[in-house]
């Protein structure tokens, strides 16, 4: 007897390649904004760091 959950399905078929196809569209919506946000943090002018008061003695 063939086993029922190795039959094929089209519409779980239908719906993982929508899924994946979704996944892929977010991914790549992420990784540009990771690489925009990264290359603006590159470009902005580095501050020196202020200098420490001096205590009173």
């Amino acid at each position: 007897m063939a086993n029922p959950w190795l039959k094929k399905n089209p519409f779980m078929s239908m719906w993982l390649s929508a899924a994946n196809s979704v996944a892929g569209t977010v991914r790549g919506q992420a990784t540009a904004q990771a690489k925009r946000n990264l290359k603006a943090a590159m470009s902005e002018p580095k501050a020196a760091p202020a200098p420490k008061p001096k205590r009173k003695r």
